[in-house]
């Protein structure tokens, strides 16, 4: 009986889907088939980072490898080439255009995963159950641990906006963002997070998915954010939903952020605006010196406040 139950909402999740992907969906899907996934243009080298400071490595899409001294965190893990729904061995989505920076293996044990909403382009299944261990916790938005197979990891934890939760040296805050938490079209009742992180001397914001909203005013304090990983693409013509990057840049100005990492581009193509755009206009609008966006290619890494070592 569980079977023919979780048949039936697969089918109707795949119904929920493709309405509402639309013919846009579909026509993206037929260009996908035969498109190869480019590797990442760069590697960064994990073994390298020491154990103290921050080291920040721009993985894909929003997936960001953070170690903060000696505590890692990873965002939102998509590993997987297809997002979408799950039919048998087959994925029904989108295709990745550019291969992750890192395997699954070379990130190993994360002492946290955070996770900022279900739309399937942030929270991979397969991805997250690659990465199940009961040395990691996962903080996630209200009503979406029954995606995870939560008993599975150390400790899943669900955050509503201004809600906290320390996890070994990090105290965790979820904040608002304008944006929408549903997987499909019926399940409405899901949350959607941004996250504020401070560990020791550190402060890192994590934006999740959001438009244009004054609500990261709410997070400046006395004490500057160190990185802001801030989404800029998928604002063409889903600008209700996805800031574009000046807009970002803004957000992380009220926020009090010295450095963006900027995410959520060059990895699916889920809009209209041309590949280089967002972050081509991200520069431009961070005006000069540049070096306040240090990440600008998958793989790039950012490091702040210790040195690496040298490796291989």
């Amino acid at each position: 009986m569980s079977a023919i139950l979780s048949s039936v909402r697969k089918a109707r999740a795949l119904r929920d889907f493709v309405r509402q992907a639309g013919p846009i969906f579909l026509h993206r899907l037929s260009e996908d088939r035969k498109r190869p996934v480019k590797p990442s243009p760069r590697v960064p080298r994990l073994n390298t980072w020491s154990n103290e400071g921050i080291h920040v490595a721009w993985i894909g899409h929003s997936t960001v490898l953070i170690r903060l001294d000696d505590f890692t965190i990873l965002t939102d893990p998509v590993f997987s080439t297809r997002i979408g729904i799950g039919i048998g061995p087959f994925v029904l989505g989108m295709k990745r255009l550019v291969q992750p920076a890192v395997t699954l293996a070379e990130v190993g044990v994360p002492d946290l995963i955070l996770l900022s909403h279900a739309h399937m382009d942030h929270l991979d299944r397969p991805s997250l159950r690659k990465l199940e261990s009961p040395r990691t916790t996962v903080i996630t938005a209200a009503a979406t641990s029954d995606l995870l197979r939560a008993k599975r990891y150390g400790a899943v934890h669900e955050l509503r906006w201004d809600q906290t939760q320390r996890v070994g040296p990090a105290q965790v805050r979820a904040f608002e963002v304008k944006h929408w938490g549903a997987r499909t079209r019926t399940d409405v009742h899901r949350g959607y997070n941004g996250y504020l992180i401070e560990a020791g001397r550190f402060r890192v914001l994590f934006g999740g998915d959001t438009a244009y909203t004054t609500a990261f005013r709410k997070l400046r304090s006395s004490k500057p954010i160190d990185l802001a990983i801030m989404p800029i693409g998928a604002y063409n013509p889903w600008i209700h939903a996805h800031c574009n990057p000046e807009q970002a840049l803004a957000m992380a100005n009220d926020a009090g952020a010295e450095v963006v990492l900027p995410v959520h581009h060059r990895t699916f193509k889920l809009s209209s605006e041309p590949y280089d755009e967002p972050i081509e206009r991200l520069l431009l609008a961070a005006g000069s010196p540049q070096d306040r966006i240090p990440v600008r290619e998958i793989g790039d890494e950012f490091h702040l406040g210790a040195a690496v070592t040298s490796g291989p």
